[in-house]
């Protein structure tokens, strides 16, 4: 049996540029080798941004949605990273790893387009107090027992940075697993498949020195690594 793939969703700069380019965050790939799975990147179809608002938007052509899943069944999971803005092919993601139960991690503006691929709604408030921080340790959230994210973790409290302007107003079909004292939900999840997880939270700044940031990187790697049989699409020959 080879490695676990995991495909990595690339994000366009924020920042126009006469020459755009798309980025993969080195701490989030490094954390995917460190725990003995292979990162690679999903590189978006399209060239310029598509900005995503509260809701979900769908102006992808049928060959740009073709070439996304062509790539995204590379993989034996998938990871949306966080970032100053969200794309709609990020949304597409989503949705397609929704509706086919592919494993997906969401980070930050990752876990908006989670929310926003089922139904949700993600808001901008205009204050969003002690969530907007460089520190490593920015306040503590409180996790469901109930919770997948519980099993995994272990802890009805958790320490967690926080460097976000956004938060899910409503969560659609998914659960939230976990919130901040001030109410914001950090965690959210669909217990009906393998893996529709995402946090509000950056584990990829912490798992080399925090076990239980570590935790969500093993976990999902150990549940795309049951996901390496999955028949791929790609396999199959158009007539």
């Amino acid at each position: 049996m080879g490695k676990v793939l995991i495909g990595i969703i690339a994000k366009h700069y924020l920042k126009e540029s006469k020459r755009p380019n798309v980025y993969i965050k080195n701490e989030l790939k490094q954390a995917i080798f460190d725990n003995g799975a292979i990162a690679i990147g999903i590189l978006p179809t399209r060239e310029e941004r598509v900005k995503v608002g509260s809701a979900i938007k769908d102006e992808l052509t049928e060959t740009e949605k073709e070439e996304l899943v062509y790539q995204l069944n590379l993989c034996d999971g998938i990871i949306l990273q966080g970032g100053g803005f969200s794309d709609e092919y990020e949304c597409f993601v989503a949705k397609y790893c929704y509706e086919n139960d592919i494993p997906i991690l969401g980070i930050c503006a990752g876990m908006n387009n989670m929310v926003r691929a089922v139904g949700g709604t993600v808001l901008k408030p205009e204050h969003l107090v002690n969530h907007n921080s460089e520190e490593n340790y920015v306040h503590e959230i409180v996790i469901e027992p109930s919770s997948n994210f519980y099993n995994m973790i272990q802890r009805e409290k958790l320490h967690v940075n926080s460097r976000h302007k956004c938060c899910t107003s409503d969560c659609g079909p998914l659960t939230p697993a976990a919130h901040s004292l001030d109410g914001i939900i950090e965690v959210i999840e669909d217990k009906s498949k393998q893996f529709y997880l995402a946090v509000q939270f950056h584990p990829e700044t912490l798992y080399k020195f925090d076990k239980d940031m570590d935790k969500i990187f093993k976990y999902f790697v150990n549940v795309c690594s049951m996901n390496k049989d999955r028949p791929c699409v790609i396999d199959e020959e158009k007539d």
